[in-house]
């Protein structure tokens, strides 16, 4: 018993490291968003909002936002519609080559950024595509299906393999079925995807970089904000992408484990 009390604090405890070794630099670059120094030391100067008024009234920083912002949303509404498409295939097909399918449709995240960056450019290249908005829309699309794929599918495995048949034998169509039972089940980790992959779109860098152009996301301009200057309004910035990122992947973490601890059958 003791033993088993021990274990769970010693659990507690390195869960509780790990979060510290993570969040700290998080949790000091809000802390030195709002300080007066320019320079990230202690002790602190005083309270001011100015890093984030500096930041928010240069008009590069918002056409970035723009740029970013437009691309989250339409990178999120396509990956999630492929990564359903790609997650009921597999879910309802049994056909030939469907664990080379799976391994293909799961494999951009586990490709080295830079070198899938570098791929992209070269493909793009060759219809006179990069370099523009839809070039990172499409790079982002890319990356982002297999998420989308994966959060889609994990529903799909809590489905009732009767519930389409059932809806047939009743009459309806298979795009009815679809329609009144697999799009209403699916809906929650649907909405998941959409936050997850706007996430992951909205705060990657490395492949925006390669194939933007002059189309400036927030990761670009914060990197040239950086180089060779430290200038206090990353922090700002940083602060308010991270505050955007993190609730995007909050609400998907909720809507997945709830359903996941809550199966429905409809």
């Amino acid at each position: 018993m003791k033993d088993d009390i021990t274990t769970r604090w010693l659990l507690r405890i390195y869960t509780a490291v790990i979060f510290i070794f993570i969040f700290a630099p998080i949790l000091a670059s809000f802390v030195f968003s709002f300080n007066s120094d320019r320079f990230p030391t202690i002790p602190l100067g005083s309270f001011t909002w100015h890093w984030y008024v500096t930041a928010f009234s240069d008009s590069d920083v918002w056409s970035a936002a723009e740029v970013s912002i437009l691309v989250a949303l339409s990178s999120a509404l396509l990956a999630t519609a492929i990564g359903f498409s790609a997650a009921y295939t597999d879910h309802r097909y049994d056909f030939f080559g469907k664990k080379a399918f799976l391994v293909l449709a799961l494999l951009p995240p586990t490709i080295p950024l830079v070198i899938f960056a570098l791929a992209t450019l070269g493909w793009l290249s060759i219809f006179g595509a990069s370099g523009k908005v839809v070039s990172i829309i499409i790079a982002h699309t890319v990356l982002c299906v297999p998420f989308a794929m994966a959060v889609i599918r994990l529903r799909l495995n809590q489905m009732d393999p009767n519930l389409e048949p059932a809806a047939w034998n009743l009459g309806a169509t298979e795009w009815m079925a679809m329609k009144s039972v697999v799009v209403p089940f699916t809906l929650p980790s649907i909405v998941a995807a959409l936050c997850l992959t706007a996430a992951v779109s909205f705060d990657e860098f490395a492949v925006a970089w390669f194939v933007s152009g002059l189309n400036k996301t927030v990761p670009v301009i914060i990197l040239e904000i950086l180089t060779g200057n430290i200038d206090p309004q990353i922090n700002a910035i940083g602060s308010v992408v991270f505050v955007v990122s993190i609730s995007l992947v909050v609400i998907a973490q909720v809507l997945v484990m709830g359903r996941i601890k809550k199966p429905e059958t409809v």
